[in-house]
């Protein structure tokens, strides 16, 4: 054998000449300044929390730069590929309304002009490219067998030295193109490697959008880059994909830092300008006082399906991980009430460069919020979705009398200040099955009625009120000035403020009073308005439920 480039036609003799890959994916023709951006998972398994976040990073900034975000599937290991594990990511990406620009649609079908979307069918376009990287004898053949490797990192053990296949311990780096050539012809398998130029002792300086200036030893080790199956490893794959799909900023977990010499050096050996990399820090979680990564097998809420189940809605989850990407996120949302998260400029370099503490609290404060500035038409449908999938009683609750719940669901909504009571549509049921009397009356009422405990007097209040002040009639003032009055007739306080002043002359507030015909009704002391309550009730209602306490 002459040279190279007869053994690279020798492993590779019918693939397509990298000309053709690289004239068929051209250079896109987008505005300056917009970014390419893509989610590159493994089909091997539920999708992290995390995965979400890295999505919600790219879609904004691809949105926001007029530029593109693809969902390529990284499916090389097909040793550890579940089933349906394509279909569990794009289903995931859809619960958190991510719906990339280009790529795997469902498990067969794509869209976009720079596919294959799915790894695994892109096998001719990478041995293509480990052609030419052979020819140039940046690549070699290997022919050592599992225990050949597992017998050198024993010694390498031993000796103490730096484990790996690289400089004297790379054995089949050296071998002699007739004796390569023998062993192919003779059927030996073997793997592809790269053959490293660099050195251990020499350092990178690498800028990284996120982390900032940083540096690394060179990469000197020759690793594996077409598999005995002939499909690549994640490191030439990631490569030539982002190559070939023009891929402006590789966004990933930092998990991915320490492989970062080897993708700079791999873009080097193709001979093109790497993409700009931002390495995010992992979401964390605070436990016994110290912060580990948010675990699949120890937190639920790591789990996609975790939020689906819990019924957060999509934009609240979203708006909660903007908040975590950015810290002048919170501060924007403050100023900027009602806009949308599409209004908010996403910056990567205001990214932490320490793990955020992942905070639930704060994740169904943020809902709540989101949720209050819904419609009561769309907390209907966002609800009956949920139910429909999760909870056959509330869906039949929902079903039973749509308009009446839609009056339910209105109740302080569209307000200056709405109500806040619900942060996922799993507190639902809870919050409004007390509005059906067959529901109120089928559930024994504990009532509690808190500064007001003599139970005389709690019966009087309320017989008094059915007799003397209701009518389902009056407007809000004329309502709220009959509570003041019912409150003066039982010595309480006509406002909180009098009370205060003088506390010794009442035994409570017009609060207190208040408070009594809210339990009452509704066997809770904390509800939305009391009067939008009682007009969506309806009088039939309202008398009923008043009634049935004046005779216990």
């Amino acid at each position: 054998m002459k040279d190279y480039k007869e053994l690279a036609n020798l492993i590779f003799p019918d693939v397509k000449d990298r000309s053709y890959y690289e004239e068929k994916y051209p250079v896109r023709s987008l505005k300056e300044g917009a970014m390419v951006v893509r989610f590159a998972p493994s089909p091997t398994g539920f999708v992290h929390i995390g995965g979400i976040f890295t999505s919600v990073i790219c879609s904004k900034l691809a949105k926001q730069t007029d530029g593109v975000f693809i969902l390529r599937i990284e499916d090389t290991d097909q040793k550890r590929e579940v089933e349906n594990g394509v279909e569990g990511i794009i289903d995931a990406l859809k619960k958190f309304d991510l719906v990339p620009d280009e790529g795997m649609i469902n498990e067969t079908e794509e869209v976009g002009k720079y596919g294959p979307y799915k790894q695994s069918l892109r096998k001719e376009i990478y041995q293509s490219f480990a052609k030419k990287l052979i020819e140039e004898k940046l690549a070699y053949p290997c022919f050592c067998k599992p225990e050949d490797l597992e017998e050198m990192r024993k010694k390498q053990e031993n000796a103490k030295i730096r484990p790996g296949y690289y400089g004297e311990w790379a054995h089949c780096r050296n071998l002699g193109l007739d004796e390569i050539e023998e062993k192919i012809k003779n059927g030996e398998e073997y793997i592809i490697r790269f053959r490293s130029l660099g050195r251990e002792d020499r350092k990178i300086k690498h800028h990284d959008v996120i982390k900032g200036n940083i540096d690394f030893p060179e990469n000197d080790q020759d690793i594996i880059i077409i598999k005995s199956d002939g499909l690549p490893t994640y490191h030439f794959a990631h490569a030539v994909d982002d190559y070939l799909m023009r891929t402006t900023h590789v966004i990933r977990g930092d998990e991915w830092l320490s492989s970062l010499p080897v993708h700079l050096q791999l873009f080097q050996a193709l001979g093109v300008k790497p993409p700009k990399y931002a390495h995010i820090a992992p979401i964390m979680k605070e436990e016994n006082g110290s912060k580990r990564k948010l675990s699949k097998r120890k937190d639920p809420e790591a789990a996609v399906e975790y939020y689906a189940k819990e019924g957060i809605p999509a934009d609240a989850a979203k708006e909660y991980l903007l908040n975590i990407a950015n810290s002048n996120f919170e501060g924007w949302r403050r100023q900027n009430k009602t806009a949308t998260i599409d209004d908010f400029e996403l910056q990567l370099n205001k990214m932490s460069v320490s793990g955020a503490l992942f905070d639930m609290v704060k994740l169904l404060d943020i809902s709540k919020t989101v949720i209050s500035r819904y419609s009561k038409e769309q907390v209907y449908d966002y609800a009956y979705a949920w139910a429909n999938e999760y909870d056959e009683d509330l869906k039949k609750l929902l079903e039973d009398d749509k308009e009446y719940t839609l009056k339910v669901l209105g109740i302080e909504r569209g307000n200056e200040k709405p109500r806040k009571d619900i942060a996922k549509w799993s507190d639902i049921k809870e919050n409004i099955e007390y509005m059906y009397d067959e529901r109120f009356f089928s559930k024994p009422q504990e009532y509690g009625c808190q500064k007001i405990e003599d139970k005389d007097e709690i019966k009087k209040i309320v017989q008094t009120y059915l007799e003397k002040y209701f009518n389902i009639d009056d407007d809000k003032q004329t309502w709220f000035d009959k509570i003041k009055d019912l409150s003066e007739e039982f010595g309480y306080a006509r406002e909180v403020k009098e009370y205060k002043q003088n506390p010794d002359k009442y035994k409570g507030h017009v609060g207190d009073v208040s408070t009594v015909i809210r339990v009452t009704l509704t066997g809770r002391a904390n509800t939305p308005d009391m009067y939008e309550i009682m007009q969506v009730l309806g009088k039939d209602s309202v008398n009923r439920r008043l009634e049935e306490y004046a005779k216990h």
